[in-house]
């Protein structure tokens, strides 16, 4: 449905270089990345706020490059709303209108609409400024959605608002997508919200999309090492593979991990915490993997708990409260830690 094809764009002394992807119809697709990295530079390029120095940019199948912001149909939210404050919400909504020739019962009728659909129905007669930072951000997705566009463009939709309210409107977010099914793109650093939101995940860094996929995929299968460390990988390692058996032997210290990959030589792999399972005592398991070590530190996360085992290694390792309880683990105590060959990712 958006097409971004080779884009490319200076802006100072950084810029954005040879960008591709492919966003589908009705899709929650997130761009993710710390910040600095050119997201909302890409998304201005996809909403023509600036034009790319080479690439095209697709909506459907019309090449919309060199279209102004108006003649594409699409709809933009800011972290910062960037509401009218001498207006009230219903001319702050009417306004994204102001390019369509709808009669006044038609405008009615779709102010009508979107504010039932975020729940804002009883602000139209006031103002921005005695609004909540959620009222304020719901009242300018009232304004980018009620022009119908095929697109949806949030930046940092979330980022200003305080945890509480943005786990709210997180779940608001992906239920108005689920009731309308506009094409969004959505830029945020925070993982988490790009987990609990995104069909597809786009992962930047220094103006580069790094990796496209599912967020099962970016979480569990990253193809860097600063995919692994953005994402909250904490067991990363240098190994030395070597196949045996068609299966891979990486060599750490005096420490032999099992893999599934084709990669030999020296490699970076790297292993999720919440993927290793801890035991007081050795147990049968299908999991090629199996260590005895000692633990060197616990962390209170509240319903998880994070455990650091020397195996050899530093191993992190995050349990559920109920089986560290369970357990009755403690400091230098030793355990068996556990975990699948398909569970360690090399990169």
């Amino acid at each position: 449905m958006i097409s971004i094809r080779n884009l490319s764009k200076e802006w100072g002394d950084f810029g954005l270089r040879d960008i591709n992807l492919e966003i589908k119809g009705n899709e929650y697709f997130i761009i993710i990345g710390p910040t600095g990295v050119g997201k909302t530079l890409l998304l201005e390029c996809v909403a023509g706020l600036h034009y790319p120095d080479r690439g095209r940019v697709f909506i459907g199948n019309r090449d919309v490059t060199d279209l102004p912001p108006e003649k594409r149909n699409i709809g933009f939210v800011y972290q910062d709303y960037l509401l009218f404050p001498n207006m009230n919400i219903r001319d702050n909504i009417k306004f994204g209108l102001r390019f369509k020739n709808f009669s006044k019962n038609e405008i009615d009728e779709k102010i009508k609409k979107v504010s039932e659909l975020l729940q804002i129905s009883h602000l139209l007669d006031r103002n921005p400024k005695t609004l909540s930072g959620g009222e304020q951000q719901r009242v300018a997705l009232a304004r980018a959605l009620v022009i119908e566009p095929r697109a949806l463009l949030l930046d940092e939709p979330l980022s200003a608002l305080d945890p509480g309210i943005r786990r709210i409107l997180q779940e608001e977010l992906r239920e108005i997508h689920k009731k309308i099914k506009t094409t969004t793109i959505h830029v945020t650093h925070n993982f988490d919200e790009a987990i609990s939101l995104a069909d597809r995940i786009a992962v930047m860094s220094n103006g580069e999309i790094l990796q496209v996929g599912k967020p099962e995929e970016i979480f569990r299968k990253p193809i860097s090492e600063f995919v692994a460390d953005f994402t909250g990988i904490e067991n990363i390692f240098n190994g030395i593979s070597e196949i045996d058996g068609g299966i891979a032997k990486i060599k750490i210290n005096n420490v032999q991990i099992y893999a599934i990959t084709p990669k030999t030589g020296n490699v970076r792999f790297s292993i999720r915490p919440e993927e290793i399972t801890l035991s007081k005592m050795m147990f049968g398991s299908s999991a090629r993997n199996t260590f005895r070590g000692k633990i060197l530190g616990i962390a209170d996360k509240g319903q998880l708990v994070r455990i650091v085992v020397d195996i050899g290694i530093p191993l992190a390792v995050l349990i559920t409260r109920g089986s560290y309880e369970g357990m009755r683990l403690s400091p230098n105590a030793n355990v068996y830690a556990s975990f699948k060959a398909s569970g360690v990712h090399v990169f």
